[in-house]
């Protein structure tokens, strides 16, 4: 059945979070095993497939504007084969919407079947028919070939789903309960991942803080228990995780990221919001003296640590008092960076159906503010690292300006600088670097030490 994929070439595009990331790594790793190549473009694709996100509505509005623009190569190409995958293919109400308006759509299927991909593919080719049913959960899946576009970073996802059913979020709907891979699986990939090369890994999850809590008691490996067996694995140097919630973020996990020597002192801890009350209407089950005492706890354990953030500005019933609280938090805390999004409602969750929804001329007023504050206080931590030497993991050329090189400190900043006009291959190498101007964005370095490790 393979066979009839071979010189036949795939295309993705990916929109969305880096879990949506690795299930296009997954994708194109099961592409490959059937026969297919990479193509160049769209255009001289057989199949093409869009692993899409759900999380915002505009998203959802990208994507039907995206799908028109597919039409004419279906109209071109009759036997090209057009897909969309990820949450929005999990949602009813997309799959309705695609099967009545988007006839050149051959097939949806979601992050539960992506196994059944060749299956799905080949069905197609056969009957000409559509295949539009996604099923909505589903086991595990073990040992998908991947592959990857790093050859030193990769991701690694150690939970499913989500058990949290914040008020404004549609990802419990699509992906599931939470579901834990066993340790032993993830450790045995791990020690592929550094047979292989790769150096730094990041742990993947909704919530990795509930990591294990669905294993039985007597057999439970908890997240920080899975961070220490990782951190034993020779040939990793780095190890980073997200998204962590933090009404799950236990003394425990702030001990093993102290202590355990690859753990990279950065973490993304999503606020979402300054005032209680909107935090309980989000269902967000911790309030702004929970996180600022956590804030507490991991600084005076883990001194250097790179806090980042995600914020949402005009949930419903948010007023400017509720708004001045979140300014208020973004300024107690003193984020290295933030994502700032202006609410947008999920048809499926519970605040979309919600009173007193925000004018768009307000949730926008209260952005941009929003993003002033955030924007001078990560230029004001970047400038606190002026003239301190840190390591780099160097990623390559910047995709701007190919002379100039780029890399991310332990603390996931990224740094430019101007590589060596001779020495050995940067890219995928650890160098240090002196930090010579810290800007919003990035920061400025120089190479101080050649030796890479």
């Amino acid at each position: 059945m393979l066979e009839n994929c071979w010189n036949q070439k795939y295309h993705l595009e990916i929109f969305g979070c880096q879990m949506n990331f690795h299930d296009a790594e997954k994708t194109a790793g099961i592409l490959e095993k059937m026969g297919f190549t990479k193509a160049d473009t769209a255009e001289e694709a057989d199949v093409i497939l869009l692993i899409t996100c759900c999380v915002r509505e505009n998203a959802e509005n990208r994507l039907y504007g995206h799908l028109g623009n597919l039409k004419p190569l279906k109209q071109k190409n009759p036997e090209l084969i057009i897909g969309v995958g990820g949450c929005m293919a999990q949602l009813p109400s997309v799959r309705e919407k695609i099967a009545e308006y988007h006839p050149h759509i051959d097939l949806l299927f979601g992050a539960f079947n992506l196994h059944q991909l060749p299956d799905l593919i080949m069905r197609i080719r056969e009957t000409g028919s559509r295949i539009l049913e996604v099923p909505g959960d589903g086991e595990i899946q073990e040992d998908l070939p991947v592959t990857r576009e790093s050859s030193f970073r990769a991701w690694v996802t150690v939970i499913y789903g989500c058990n949290n059913f914040c008020t404004y979020c549609i990802v419990p709907y699509v992906r599931g309960r939470e579901k834990s891979r066993r340790p032993e699986k993830i450790l045995a990939e791990v020690r592929r991942l550094a047979a292989e090369g790769i150096k730094e890994v990041t742990l993947l999850g909704q919530n990795v803080n509930s990591y294990g809590l669905d294993f039985p008691a007597a057999e439970r490996t908890d997240f920080a228990d899975l961070l220490g067996l990782i951190n034993q694995v020779e040939g990793i140097t780095r190890i980073r995780f997200q998204t962590s919630h933090p009404k799950d973020l236990s003394d425990k996990l702030i001990r093993q990221m102290a202590e355990a020597e690859k753990v990279c002192e950065h973490l993304h801890l999503p606020l979402q919001a300054g005032s209680d009350k909107i935090l309980r209407m989000m269902n967000r089950k911790y309030t702004r003296d929970d996180y600022l005492r956590l804030v507490d706890k991991l600084r005076t354990r883990i001194p250097d640590l790179a806090l980042t953030t995600d914020l949402i500005v005009g949930f419903p019933g948010e007023e400017e008092a509720d708004f001045q609280d979140t300014l208020e938090m973004v300024e107690k805390v003193g984020f290295d960076a933030a994502f700032t999004f202006a609410y947008s409602p999920r048809v499926g969750t519970q605040a979309a159906k919600m009173e007193n929804q925000v004018p768009e001329e307000e949730k926008m007023d209260r952005l941009y503010r929003l993003i002033e504050v955030v924007n001078k206080q990560a230029k004001a931590a970047n400038q606190r690292l002026e003239g301190k030497v840190e390591t780099i993991l160097v990623e390559g050329p910047s995709p701007k300006r190919k002379e100039i090189f780029c890399g991310r400190t332990r603390g996931n900043k990224l740094v430019l600088f101007t590589p060596p006009s001779s020495g050995p291959d940067l890219i995928g190498t650890e160098i240090k670097v002196k930090i010579k101007k810290g800007l919003t964005y990035t920061l400025q370095g120089e190479v101080v030490d050649r030796e890479v490790f």
